[in-house]
C-alpha cells in the first residue's frame, strides 16, 4: 500500500470569529494593531519558530528548521521551513483544530502557530515526515 501525501496549504485567516467556547471572548487571527511593528513580529516569528522545533524534538527527534528572508515588489517577510522525517501526521485536519493532541498538551501548537504567521502550508507523509512552511510579511 502506498502512502498518499497529506497538504494543506492555506492564508491565515483574515477576520475574527466569536470563540464558541468562551463567551464575550473574540479569537483574532492575527493583531490588527501590532502586526506592523517590526518587535511585534520580531516576537510572533520566535514563538512560530519555538512551537515548531518543540513538535520535532518531541514527536520526530530528528529535524531542521530553516530561515530565510523573501522579498516582494511591495514588502520583505520571513520563511520559515521545519522539517523532519519522523511518523508524519496521520490526520492534518486534526491537528489543526484547537484542543486536539496526542501528547496530553492544550492542543494549541500548530493552530497558534497558523494564527501567528501571515502563510501557512504544511505537507506530511506517514513514515516518511512532516515540513511546515510559514511565511511572515513585514507591513
Amino acid at each position: 500500500m502506498q502512502a498518499v501525501p497529506a497538504v494543506r496549504r492555506e492564508k491565515a485567516p483574515e477576520t475574527t470569529e466569536p470563540s464558541p467556547a468562551a463567551s464575550g471572548w473574540r479569537r483574532l487571527a492575527k493583531p490588527p494593531v501590532l502586526a506592523c511593528t517590526l518587535a511585534v513580529a520580531a516576537t510572533l516569528i520566535a514563538t512560530a519558530i519555538s512551537e515548531l522545533a518543540r513538535n520535532i524534538v518531541a514527536y520526530a527527534q530528528h529535524g531542521e528548521v530553516m530561515m530565510r528572508s523573501e522579498d516582494t515588489t511591495h514588502t520583505k517577510g520571513i520563511v520559515i521551513i521545519a522539517r523532519d522525517s519522523g511518523p508524519g501526521i496521520r490526520s492534518i485536519d486534526d491537528v489543526l483544530r484547537d484542543g486536539y493532541s496526542t501528547s496530553g498538551g492544550f492542543g494549541l501548537g500548530l493552530p497558534g502557530v497558523r494564527r501567528l504567521m501571515d502563510e501557512f502550508v504544511i505537507e506530511s507523509e506517514l513514515r516518511r515526515g512532516t515540513t511546515v512552511t510559514v511565511k511572515k510579511w513585514l507591513k
